[in-house]
């Protein structure tokens, strides 16, 4: 099968939730090994033969049963939305896929996944150095990428705390490259707030009749302490611009605004 939807991110933003609850439709099959295949980001010099055999065969399909439409199969990278190429390699390959950008406070979410990398062992910094030294680590990474499409940055991948959460131009990109009707931004909070609700906008968006899971649960998430509150307050201004580029796609104020 060739995917028609994919998670692409962002990281630390409720994809792992989603994805868990897109397992549950009848007409939704997920890859055969695992939910991230990051193909088109860190995979992509490994051929589309080795990507589309992530996913079921169309044998599979067509014994799923319990709805009234043909199943679709869909995977979840949550570093396809921030990765430079990607983008670009996602239009090139799959031009009709349909994306959906889960976006969440970006305060709360550089300090999740400092919090994330940390315990994974990519990241020794507490989170006040770490934000110190992200663009140090960052410079010149993306232009190195775009030179060079055999390289893998670990600080761009693992390090950008503040970076990936400026989802307004990750979000244009993608909205450029595929147009607005194949593009669905969801904001976590509302997801965890209101899930049914949330929920349905996606399966209308991936044309799929209503089949809710029987619960909804969160995944991957990890305790921590308060963060503390003059880096809250530094992170709450940094982000004063990209939160309001983002109200402009939105039509409104992010949920964590409100």
């Amino acid at each position: 099968m060739r995917p028609s939807a994919i998670v692409v991110g962002a990281q630390r933003c409720g994809t792992t939730s989603l994805y868990r609850a897109l397992m549950t439709h009848p007409a939704v099959l997920p890859p055969v090994m695992h939910k991230g295949i990051n193909y088109f980001d860190v995979n992509y010099d490994r051929g589309p033969d080795w990507y589309y055999g992530h996913f079921p065969i169309q044998r599979r399909a067509r014994r799923a049963g319990g709805t009234t439409v043909a199943p679709i199969a869909f995977e979840a990278s949550g570093y396809y939305m921030f990765h430079p190429l990607a983008p670009e390699r996602l239009a090139r390959d799959l031009p009709d896929v349909k994306l959906i950008a889960l976006v969440r406070d970006p305060v709360e979410r550089a300090y999740s996944a400092h919090k994330h990398e940390k315990a994974r062992g990519f990241e020794s910094e507490t989170f006040e150095r770490a934000l110190g030294l992200e663009e140090e680590r960052l410079d010149g990474e993306v232009e190195r990428m775009r030179r060079d499409p055999m390289y893998h940055s670990f600080s761009h991948r693992h390090h950008a705390y503040r970076g990936r959460g400026r989802y307004a131009e990750q979000i244009t990109t993608l909205v450029n490259l595929f147009g607005d009707d194949q593009v669905l931004v969801m904001e976590s909070e509302a997801f965890f707030e209101h899930p049914e609700r949330e929920y349905e906008r996606v399966l209308d968006f991936l044309g799929l009749p209503s089949v809710m899971p029987e619960r909804f649960d969160k995944y991957n998430g990890r305790p921590r302490a308060p963060m503390d509150a003059s880096t809250r307050q530094q992170l709450r201004w940094y982000f004063k611009g990209p939160d309001a580029a983002l109200a402009e796609i939105l039509g409104r104020a992010p949920t964590w605004q409100a």
